[in-house]
């Protein structure tokens, strides 16, 4: 059925070769790990590694200043715990541009144009994350280039300001249409949502990832037809592909298909600064978008990207289109591996390194709650509250984080938590 509605509501620790193998925490480390499956040829290599990784855990700004303990992050990037590492070349672009200034209305323009040439668009804009770059691109299908309607946002008066989207399509952050002033239109069917659209209709949303999610679901529209809709209907389409990287065919998919916009993250696996994001798409909307953001006074004004983030975002993209990514993807795929080999054994769970359906190895743990009754749930907080502290999602270990070392950490903490942790708690 057709619904108007709303959506309910530092450096790293040095550690001297000494001072490594004298240390007790060489035989935590490397002996916890040392001679189960094929993984201890990786164990010596990175052991050293899991030393440093294990000392700065300890001293670190965050527990310097704050009293904080960062945890080892075996999970893909996601923004509430953390984002992603930026690299050094990253932080030093940053370091440089904060010895200068510049118009930002001119860095503004000059990183889009080197931005859309490298994800193949008209035009681009880096925006203040993607949550950010979904507003802009909202409030830019709302507004044009119009100054008044730029002006009146995030109220607009004017008819045509419904977003149309299937309910299966719905999530979380699709409140920035709503932040931007657009009226959310829901739509279960394809029958039900070609005739939902309308002369009011600004702009068809939709969320990337349910391509490789709901494949196998029919009912759950893909992005191809709902491009398909708008170039007939002659409404733009906002395509949200914030965190489809990897694969890296990502920053240029979405705008060889013809989406009129695209939005992806900054951070997450371009590993840029994390309050960054992009948004591609048509020169107008761009051109709309720009007029909409900072450093102009209006709806887009407190989401600003200094100009220190715009060129370590710049640094990060140029450096992550030339990567090797099967190597990259060889060396997530050693430590998942590694991973894998060293929690086999344990009574009542069960291990696979399994594939991502984009491409990343991830390990796969299950457990007969028989025998260790825990929920994933329940698993998940203690092992983000033991010691060293371990955050993942669901029940899947992921390396893409995790720098050398880190996984000797990992399979370390999570064998001891599920030979001994668990069955106390359970």
């Amino acid at each position: 059925m057709l619904q108007r509605k709303p959506l309910s509501s530092s450096s790293r620790a040095r550690v001297s070769r000494r001072e490594f193998f004298g240390a007790a925490l060489l035989g935590g480390v490397a002996g916890g790990c040392a001679s189960r499956g094929t993984a201890a040829p990786a164990r010596m290599v990175n052991a050293e590694a899991a030393a440093a990784a294990s000392q700065a855990l300890s001293d670190n700004i965050y527990t310097r200043m704050l009293g904080l303990k960062p945890h080892l992050a075996a999970f893909d990037h996601i923004t509430a715990l953390g984002g992603s590492r930026m690299p050094n070349e990253v932080m030093q672009a940053m370091i440089e541009a904060n010895e200068h200034f510049v118009d930002m209305a001119e860095l503004t323009r000059a990183a889009g144009e080197r931005l859309a040439r490298i994800v193949g668009s008209e035009a681009a804009l880096v925006t203040c994350g993607s949550f950010s770059a979904l507003i802009l691109g909202a409030a830019a299908c709302l507004s044009g280039t119009d100054p008044e309607k730029i002006d009146a946002l995030p109220h607009p008066s004017w008819p045509k300001q419904e977003c149309l989207i299937q309910g299966a399509h719905r999530f979380a952050y699709d409140r920035a249409y709503r932040a931007a002033g657009m009226t959310i239109v829901e739509a279960e069917t394809r029958e039900q949502f070609a005739a939902a659209l309308n002369p009011n209709t600004a702009m068809i949303a939709v969320v990337a990832r349910l391509d490789y999610e709901r494949a196998d679901q029919p009912a759950v529209m893909k992005s191809q037809e709902f491009l398909d809709l708008g170039r007939r209907s002659g409404v733009p389409v906002l395509i949200d592909a914030a965190a489809e990287i990897p694969p890296a065919s990502t920053l240029t998919r979405w705008s060889d298909a013809g989406a009129d916009l695209v939005v992806i993250s900054g951070g997450k696996g371009i590993r840029g600064p994390q309050s960054t994001g992009i948004l591609a798409g048509r020169a107008d909307l761009i051109e709309a978008a720009t007029l909409n953001a900072s450093p102009n006074a209006n709806v887009g004004r407190g989401m600003k990207v200094g100009k220190e983030e715009i060129m370590g975002f710049l640094v990060a993209l140029d450096r992550y289109t030339a990567l090797d990514h099967e190597r990259v993807r060889q060396e997530w795929t050693r430590k998942a591996q590694y991973i894998a080999d060293e929690l086999r054994g344990i009574r009542g769970l069960t291990v696979e390194r399994v594939m991502h359906p984009k491409g990343h190895p991830q390990v796969d743990l299950q457990w007969d709650e028989s025998d260790i009754r825990l929920t994933p749930a329940q698993a998940r907080e203690a092992l983000k509250n033991g010691e060293p502290r371990v955050a993942l999602t669901g029940r899947r270990i992921s390396t893409r984080c995790l720098r050398d070392g880190e996984e000797i950490l990992v399979a370390q903490r999570v064998r001891q938590f599920f030979q001994d942790d668990a069955r106390r708690l359970s």
